[in-house]
C-alpha cells in the first residue's frame, strides 16, 4: 500500500471513534485531510467540529461540517489529529505543518486524543524528525542559542509563519529521552509560545497504518 492509502485507511478508522451528536476535535495535516474527508460521509450524525487550523477549517466548511470556535465549548469528547513522530509510549512531536499551539489548544479541550499516522511515524526515540518551536520574532536568535547549548541546531523555517503570526524554528540533532521534562524547560523560556513535543497531551491511542491493515496502540 502506498502512504496515501495508509492515511485513507487510518483517516476512515478514526469514525469508530466520534461519538453520534458530538462535537470532534479536529487537526491539521494531510492524515487529518483523509479523515476529514470519511467524516463528511456521516456529517448529519455530529453537532460540529473545532479545528486547529485555518486549511482544515477550510476543509470541514467545504464538506457543510459545521465549525466551531474553541472557546464556544467546554470539553471535546475526542481529538483526532496526525504526529510528525510518535514513540511507544503516545508522546510526539508535532508541527511540521506550522499549527502546533492551536493543535495543542484543541487537544486540551479533549477528553481522548486519538492519533492517525501511518506506520513510518512510530519510534522508539523522539528528535529524528526537526523539532519545531513556535516563537515570538524577536526571541528567535537567543533561543536558538539556548537550543544550541542543548546540543540542537535550530534554524528558522523559511518563509513559512503559523496562523498566530509568528515564526517557526525547527531543531535538529535533538535525542528526546524525557519528553515530559524537556517539553515543561522549553516552555519556560522566554519568547517560547509553544514546542511541538505533545508528552503532556500524549496520545490516548494510535491508529497505525500498516501493510497488514489498522494497527491499535493503546497507551
Amino acid at each position: 500500500m502506498t502512504q496515501d492509502e495508509l492515511k485513507a485507511l487510518v483517516g476512515c478508522a478514526a469514525l469508530d471513534h466520534v461519538t453520534d451528536g458530538s462535537i470532534v476535535g479536529v487537526g491539521t495535516g494531510s492524515t487529518v485531510n483523509c479523515f476529514i474527508d470519511a467524516l463528511a460521509t456521516r456529517k448529519e450524525r455530529i453537532a460540529g467540529a473545532v479545528s486547529s487550523s485555518d486549511k482544515s477549517t477550510e476543509r470541514l466548511r467545504a464538506h457543510g461540517i459545521r465549525v466551531l470556535d474553541a472557546g464556544a465549548v467546554e470539553s471535546l469528547p475526542v481529538y483526532v489529529d496526525g504526529a510528525d513522530e510518535i514513540d511507544h509510549r503516545g508522546h510526539m512531536i508535532k508541527g511540521g505543518g506550522a499549527a502546533l499551539t492551536r493543535e495543542k489548544i484543541v487537544a486540551d479541550l479533549a477528553q481522548r486524543f486519538v492519533c492517525i499516522a501511518d506506520a513510518s511515524k512510530l519510534v522508539d526515540t523522539l528528535g529524528a524528525y526537526p523539532l519545531p518551536v513556535e516563537v515570538i520574532a524577536m526571541a528567535a536568535p537567543q533561543i536558538i542559542r539556548r537550543f544550541s547549548a542543548l546540543g540542537g541546531q535550530a534554524s528558522l523555517r523559511a518563509g513559512v509563519l503559523t496562523d498566530n503570526g509568528h515564526p517557526i524554528l525547527d531543531v535538529r540533532g535533538l535525542a528526546i529521552t524525557d519528553p515530559v521534562a524537556l517539553e515543561g524547560d522549553i516552555n519556560q523560556w522566554p519568547g517560547v509560545v509553544t514546542v511541538g513535543i505533545f508528552a503532556r497531551h500524549r496520545a490516548s491511542l494510535c491508529l497505525l497504518g500498516t501493510p497488514e491493515g489498522v494497527r491499535t496502540l493503546r497507551f
